[in-house]
């Protein structure tokens, strides 16, 4: 009883520790969970129905913008991949990708020298920034106009792309996530959300309450483990008793191991003696054995003899078939040559017709530029012939205008005439 071990003592106290932090969280966690299990009954998205054309509305808009989402993510993906692809996607699309890579690389580009320090001033750089950030704006909006306009295609490169991580897979999850609280706020009527509030409210004081009890529970729980750690003060001390015991008998055992070594000694020497003889015993068995692996390697000449036979004849079996592998390989590279001539033809062909489609080309915007310059022209004339009718209406205007005062000057002076010869006969008359 009186030697007992110290790391006991010390495993009995943390487990004691342990236990009483376990109690604590054991009475904290089964309101919790039952709180929390009722809120997410109450508050689960999924049994909420649409009631309204626009909550219909915003929904489908929150759809469509996490498909295009999904469909941009996979932008990357399909360029990184564009060669295996080109049958698939057509001249199009691939035309626009390759254009969108360009644009991003040029962007990376500018924000690496915008990072390095270059000499081109800050406003010219802002100024780049923003027009290529408007270029990869249209860029990935007709790409994704085009992707959309085939459904069964966009579905294939749906299946190949998903196989690999994609990174904005976290932001479009938290679209997601940000869609179905969109949703509960659509859904949730007035009432609804009052009964929320009066519950959350309920959750609130009963959390109040159980801090409380949890809070008198651990002052409890705080004065028990001083008294246990009083406790274990006191069964330290003993331990350290005990240690200085376990010091006197060390002394103790250093002299007996002292006796011990001294017989072992003596025993070490008869051993000596003993593994001599065995020795000599065991060099006849070596010279058997000698004599034993002698016949063996003999044996064991026969059957290489016979091991190489096999070999040679095995070496002209691999022999045969590698003439035989280079007839075939002189016939493939014969139908090899024919396949490369043809190719040869068709690719000469293909520069032909590139050459008729760029003097084509040429032609086509010759003839543009004259259809514009004609309409220029017409255009030109329209103008011409609209102002000088309007300078012709003008003349003509004042034209007649003169005319008609010309027509009535002198009906005007024999008014004028008449009126004096009336004012002249009143005077004499007086």
């Amino acid at each position: 009883m009186a030697t007992r071990d110290p790391a006991v003592c010390q495993v009995s106290s943390q487990d004691v520790k342990q236990r009483n932090k376990s109690l604590v969280k054991g009475m904290a966690t089964p309101e919790k969970a039952t709180i929390t299990l009722d809120a997410m009954k109450m508050l689960d998205p999924r049994q909420l129905k649409l009631d309204s054309v626009e909550t219909e509305r915003i929904i489908t808009v929150l759809d469509e913008t996490i498909a295009k989402l999904k469909l941009s993510s996979l932008i990357p993906h399909i360029i990184g991949s564009l060669d295996r692809l080109a049958d698939m996607l057509g001249t199009e699309i691939t035309n626009n990708l390759i254009e969108h890579q360009k644009l991003s690389n040029e962007m990376q580009h500018l924000l690496a020298s915008s990072e390095e320090g270059d000499t081109m001033g800050a406003e010219e750089q802002r100024d780049c920034l923003c027009l290529l950030e408007q270029c990869l704006k249209r860029s990935v909006r007709d790409v994704l106009r085009l992707l959309l306009a085939n459904p069964l295609r966009y579905q294939a490169l749906k299946r190949r792309a998903w196989e690999s991580q994609s990174p904005a897979e976290a932001f479009i999850k938290a679209f997601g996530e940000f869609r179905n609280f969109m949703l509960e706020r659509l859904l949730t009527s007035p009432m609804k959300e009052e009964e929320q509030i009066q519950f959350m409210e309920d959750i609130s004081l009963q959390i109040k309450k159980n801090n409380e009890a949890i809070t008198a529970l651990q002052a409890e729980l705080a004065a028990a483990i001083q008294t246990q750690e009083e406790e274990i003060h006191k069964k330290d001390n003993v331990i350290k008793d005990l240690k200085t015991s376990i010091q006197d008998l060390t002394k103790n055992c250093k002299a007996a191991i002292q006796h011990i070594k001294q017989e072992g000694e003596k025993q070490q020497e008869e051993e000596l003696q003993a593994s001599q003889a065995r020795c000599a015993r065991l060099q006849q068995d070596i010279q058997q054995l000698e004599a034993q692996l002698n016949t063996l390697v003999q044996e064991h000449r026969v059957s290489e003899l016979a091991l190489r036979k096999r070999k040679c004849r095995g070496e002209t079996e691999i022999g045969n078939w590698i003439q035989k592998y280079e007839t075939d390989m002189e016939e493939k590279q014969a139908e090899y040559e024919e396949v490369s001539a043809a190719y040869a033809m068709e690719k000469a062909q293909k520069s032909l017709l590139t050459e008729k489609r760029a003097v084509l080309l040429q032609e086509y915007s010759q003839i543009e530029e004259e259809r514009r310059i004609c309409q220029i022209k017409k255009e030109e004339a329209l103008k011409e012939l609209a102002n000088k009718t309007r300078a012709a209406t003008c003349i003509q205007a004042f034209w007649r205008g003169y005319l008609v005062r010309r027509l009535f000057k002198p009906k005007r002076k024999k008014k004028k005439d008449k009126g004096k010869g009336k004012g002249k006969g009143k005077k004499t008359k007086k």
